[in-house]
């Protein structure tokens, strides 16, 4: 079997494993994000390297929540200077100020934080300054990987003892699930993390929509018409949600 095969093969098998063992906390995680949005709530969205690209997955996209506010940050991004973005993660400190910036917090709701190592500061300090301002937090981590690290934490802590609730990715190690000539490769948190986010996302649109009360969901810009139902949504939410 080539490694094509080899790692669509081990997402399969992840897919598998996230539906048969973290179903429950991804049913929870539905439930709490359907009670935000029905109470007029936002989903906040947070990650750092990589685990960015998760901040953006439910963000401004067809079939995705209106309500969704994601909290980006260049410095902590990959497109400035990757090796930088290292040092910044582990920075105390600068999740305070970066949602001291969020206008969209005076409406509560869920915080969704990413981070495979769940050991760097930032992440951490974000889910505790969040809980501390009234949000309910919720994390994708990768427990296999994260507890096998020292936490870079003053106090020691890892994203998965900070969260109201915590999503195993259920990855491997090093993230990176194939070996080739000795070298490793084939990360698997984006792929299962966005599967994650997608799932728990059209299941709180499913809760909504149970309960009566059916959320805002952007239309596919790239659609006949697909502009010109987003607009209204684009004029409410930006002066709240920065990155529209």
């Amino acid at each position: 079997m080539n490694a094509i095969n080899r790692y669509i093969t081990e997402i399969e098998r992840l897919v598998a494993a996230i539906r048969d063992n973290q179903g429950d906390m991804m049913e929870r995680a539905a439930a709490l994000s359907a009670d935000a949005l029905c109470s007029e709530g936002f989903l906040f969205t947070f990650g750092t390297g990589h685990s960015h690209i998760l901040a953006e997955e439910i963000f401004y996209r067809a079939g995705g929540l209106a309500r969704v506010c994601p909290i980006l940050e260049d410095a902590l991004m990959l497109h400035r200077n990757a090796a930088r973005s290292s040092m910044f993660e582990r920075a105390p400190g600068l999740a305070k100020l970066l949602l001291d910036d969020i206008d969209a917090l005076k409406y509560g709701g869920v915080l969704f934080l990413f981070s495979n190592s769940g050991c760097n500061t930032v992440a951490i300090d974000m889910a505790q300054e969040a809980k501390a301002r009234g949000l309910s937090t919720v994390c994708i981590t990768n427990i296999t990987h994260s507890e096998k690290m020292t936490s870079r934490h003053p106090e020691g802590l890892k994203l998965k003892d900070v969260c109201d609730i915590v999503i195993d990715n259920m990855g491997c190690y090093g993230d990176a699930a194939l070996e080739i000539g000795g070298m490793m490769t084939g990360a698997t948190s984006t792929v299962i993390g966005a599967m994650i986010m997608e799932a728990v996302v059209s299941r709180a649109i499913e809760i909504c929509c149970e309960r009566g009360t059916p959320p805002e969901v952007f239309h596919s810009a790239n659609t006949k018409g697909g502009d010109e139902a987003n607009a209204d949504y684009i004029e409410k939410y930006k002066p709240l949600v920065k990155a529209i």
